[in-house]
């Protein structure tokens, strides 16, 4: 009887040593993968925004050698969906989040954290061949609605306006929509592209198409297209889309540009941020032909 107590307990000894030692190299292995997990961290979300985020993630993976920042696009949607989901440290985002958007975020328990890093005006884009160098709001609603199916109707040729538009899930989209179409649908017959890059080379190869894209890629492409100046209303005047104009607020197609994360940026997320702020990631913001928030 004697022994069997003593052989009890020399086996539950060994089991509590060995759940202990368990434990504690658990302990250590996620300890070792948060320290690992701080030094990499994900971004997802704005095509717009993937040209600026990407050169910040190089120079600051430069400064700081032992970080790794990995970039990638899908629209602001996308990259909302993905930072809810747990998917991606940072959401890049060219608009605010939807309200069902919050919503979301609210029963999965996160406080979204919202920082303006950078300004954007979206400029309308044409082929240079095309003979029409301006355009009221009005008149865009129009074209980018169906309204206006022709280039005659905006003092043109008698061509066919081939309206070219991002994807559903772009916040370049959503901006348009809300703010030149009054929250109009699109044209059924708009050609739906999943870049801005296929817009921009769309509107290269075909002289009587229209698009809209970044500031920034507008600049980029140089003389592949050509940017409207755009009128508030007829009475108004025109003006084409730069650096200063989105600064000054002339121009009126211009918007802030979002970093989402999933709470407080805190680590290499914080420093992160923090870095696209100061004044090199300013300046990167306004060498990639956005516009700095100062």
């Amino acid at each position: 009887m004697a022994r069997t107590i003593v052989k009890g307990l020399w086996v539950a000894i060994v089991l509590g040593i060995a759940l202990l030692m368990l434990a504690n190299g658990c302990s250590k292995g996620q300890d070792a993968a948060s320290t690992a997990e701080k030094k990499y961290i994900t971004i997802k979300g704005s095509d717009t925004m993937v040209h600026l985020v990407s050169s910040w993630a190089e120079a600051f993976m430069q400064a700081h050698p032992q970080r790794e920042v990995s970039v990638t696009g899908g629209g602001s949607g996308t990259g909302i969906a993905a930072l809810l989901n747990g998917t991606t440290d940072i959401c890049a985002a060219s608009r605010q989040m939807e309200q069902q958007e919050k919503a979301l975020a609210e029963q999965k328990g996160l406080q979204p954290q919202e920082i303006i890093v950078g300004r954007d005006g979206i400029a309308v884009i044409v082929n240079p061949a095309n003979p029409i160098s301006e355009a009221t709001l009005d008149q865009l609603a129009k074209v980018f609605t169906g309204g206006y199916t022709r280039w005659s109707q905006l003092g043109g040729s008698d061509e066919e306006i081939i309206v070219l538009s991002r994807e559903s899930s772009s916040g370049t989209y959503v901006f348009f929509q809300e703010h030149v179409l009054k929250k109009q649908d699109y044209t059924v017959t708009a050609r739906l592209l999943p870049a801005t890059s296929a817009i921009i080379q769309a509107v290269a190869n075909d002289k009587w198409s229209i698009g809209y894209v970044g500031l920034g890629y507008a600049l980029g492409a140089g003389d592949k297209v050509k940017m409207l100046a755009i009128k508030v209303d007829e009475a108004a005047k025109a003006i084409l889309p730069s650096l200063e104009t989105v600064k000054s607020g002339e121009y009126s197609i211009a918007r802030p540009l979002y970093f989402y994360s999933a709470g407080e940026p805190q680590g290499t997320v914080k420093e992160f941020i923090d870095f696209c702020l100061g004044p090199e990631g300013q300046k990167i913001v306004l060498q990639a032909g956005y516009v700095p928030i100062d």
